[in-house]
């Protein structure tokens, strides 16, 4: 491809550690040996308050007379355009349009195997994509992408030698999306509810790909004790025939060196379409991730058609175990207390997040709890490298109805695609609080839906543990809990009584100890049966949690509160929380810096190998 600055090579960027250099990467974990260009940058713009661009053609043909910074919110767009972000209560509609030159390759007279593949890192709510007035379908076949959170591509034909792109984005107050905390018709904005952040939030580019392929996506699940690593690939195939799938493991040395460990091959038939495929390598003496001991290995997977053409993606993956064993949890089969954090990203850049997550390190976090938010790929990558757990969630919607847990599952369903390559989650949340949940205590089809979800997981993806509804109201069915932890949200300011919670919490009070039963369904028996995490506490310095704002007075309170969590058999906590974020004043990282606000080491509690009373 000619040079261009928005043009690069993905096979060669990997984010520095290095707090004061920061190298721009594609938002995704799995690399190709290829080269795209970003699209991002000056687009036209288009607000089209009563949604008659589709009736009126604007994708043929559209008059622009303002422009926006693509990645960007339509917030900040709307802002910008000196129209109120407050001026949306219901829904918005926009449009962006741009052109893009056809690059030279695919312009030559060269006969290849290749195609040019359009991707949004993410995007949404609701996204539909022309090409030269042409709708698209999105891989998946989607003519209107729906999700905002994580990526979607599409595959480009009818080319010219210069190419309109056109782009409506239409988002909503909708209360049955997944929206984590953004505001909506149920939840307004204040308090712990958040602004609105919509539209093209990441970043979008071309890049050149086989026609038969393997997509950039990974699934990795490693039993430990059989020196087994189990891949799932998936092939996207336009031409039926017979291929290869070669794998090459490689061990990383240091940053100029790897060792091969392991190759195989595998001989498949293959239609046309998509498929997902397992396959099975063996990693003699592999060396095991770990919070202490982040080793990774770097995969190499090939296609191999009949005439030997190659289609490669590249991805690092670790080798761990993480499961609940009665009342404990085991990282390799090592029993380990997990010294947690929440942290809700908002809007925060990479180059931001990357600061907060070396910061809650420092602050001697073994585990972030990413709270209900679509956030930036680059975030698994960095964990698995410095060694920190991570603990997902799905964005809830703010109402329970069949449509929103239609739309709860999609989001689910994304996001497992894109995330299972990475050792670093260890655990998800299916929903928190009853958001999206508030009928779970008393609606049977609510309470089946988070079951089948949980059983799903438990069975596709053994590698992590599930929580069905983080916080309170956890689900049993015939005395068996449909969560792999039993958690608690527990605020009080003051020390005395947080005493008396953790006592009752610890000695089976399934009743009255948080806002609301810990337990919904059939009578369940705690008996240690599960691990017991308290995964919010705290939040001192916000109004509504109470406790002390001054950074002095919060780190010595901590450090109570935390000894007090050490003394009882609990086996994990999460403080809420890592930073400020509207009007949430309770963190204790610098957003902007990351610098830390408290002592280093405020809540490690000796992170690894633990014993539990």
């Amino acid at each position: 491809m000619q040079n261009h600055t928005n043009y690069g090579s993905s096979n060669s960027k990997e984010g520095s550690l290095d707090t004061q250099t920061f190298l721009e990467d594609l938002p995704r974990a799995v690399l190709r040996p290829n080269e795209y260009i970003l699209l991002d940058g000056e687009w036209q713009f288009a607000v089209d308050p009563d949604d008659i661009g589709v009736s009126e053609n604007w994708y043929v043909q559209h008059h622009y007379s303002q422009t926006a910074h693509w990645p960007g919110s339509v917030e900040q767009h709307l802002a910008a355009t000196q129209r109120e972000t407050s001026s949306w209560k219901d829904k918005i509609v926009v449009w962006y349009e741009r052109e893009f030159a056809l690059p030279e390759p695919a312009s030559s007279g060269e006969e290849d195997d290749s195609m040019l593949q359009l991707t949004f890192g993410a995007c949404g709510y609701e996204t539909q994509v022309w090409l030269n007035g042409h709708l698209l379908s999105t891989i998946e076949g989607e003519a209107v992408h729906m999700g905002e959170y994580t990526s979607f591509s599409y595959e480009l034909e009818m080319l010219q030698a210069v190419n309109r792109l056109t782009v409506r984005v239409a988002s909503s107050m909708d209360a049955d999306t997944t929206r984590g905390k953004q505001e909506s018709h149920v939840y307004k904005r204040g308090g712990i509810w958040y602004q609105t952040f919509t539209g093209a939030v990441r970043s979008i580019w071309l890049e050149k790909v086989e026609r038969n392929r393997l997509r950039s996506r990974v699934g990795v699940v490693s039993i430990i004790e059989d020196n087994l690593v189990r891949f799932t690939l998936t092939t996207r195939i336009h031409d039926p025939g017979k291929y290869k799938i070669r794998l090459k493991v490689f061990q990383i040395i240091d940053k100029q060196e790897d060792r091969l460990a392991a190759e195989d091959e595998f001989e498949l038939t293959l239609e046309a379409g998509q498929k997902s495929q397992r396959l099975v390598v063996d990693l003699p003496d592999a060396q095991l991730w770990s919070v202490a001991t982040p080793n990774l290995y770097r995969l190499i997977a090939q296609l191999v058609d009949e005439k030997e053409t190659i289609s490669q993606i590249e991805t690092k993956f670790g080798l761990r175990k993480f499961e609940a064993r009665g009342s404990r949890m085991y990282l390799n089969n090592e029993p380990i207390y997990l010294d947690g954090i929440l942290y809700q990203p908002g809007n925060s850049t990479y180059d931001q997040i990357k600061k907060h997550l070396l910061a809650m390190k420092e602050l001697g976090c073994n585990l972030v709890r990413i709270h209900i938010a679509g956030v930036d790929p680059r975030i698994y990558k960095l964990a698995d490298k410095i060694g920190m757990l991570l603990w997902v969630e799905v964005p809830s919607p703010h109402q329970s109805t069949m449509k929103s847990r239609e739309n709860h599952q999609a989001e689910l369903m994304r996001m497992l695609t894109l995330i299972g390559t990475h050792p670093s989650v260890v655990i998800w949340s299916l929903y928190n609080e009853d958001w999206g949940a508030q009928d779970i205590a008393h609606n049977v089809e609510t309470r089946q839906y988070i079951i089948n979800m949980y059983h799903y997981m438990q069975i596709a993806y053994p590698q992590f543990l599930v929580v069905d509804n983080d916080g309170w109201q956890h689900i049993s069915f015939e005395g068996r809990l449909k969560s792999d932890l039993l958690t608690a949200h527990l605020y009080t300011p003051d020390l005395e009584n947080w005493k008396r919670m953790l006592d009752e919490l610890t000695s089976g009070n399934m009743q009255t100890v948080a806002a609301f039963p810990l337990v919904v369904g059939d009578p369940y028996f705690f008996r240690k049966q599960v691990p017991l995490v308290v995964s919010e506490w705290g939040g001192f310095g916000f109004k509504d949690y109470g406790g002390p704002a001054d950074d002095a007075a919060r780190a010595t309170q901590i450090s109570l509160f935390k000894a007090e969590l050490r003394k009882r058999a609990i086996s994990g906590d999460v403080y809420t929380q890592a930073t400020n974020i509207e009007d949430e004043r309770n963190g204790l990282i610098d957003p902007e810096t990351g610098e830390l606000n408290v002592p280093a080491g405020l809540l490690a509690s000796g992170g690894g190998k633990v014993s539990i009373a």
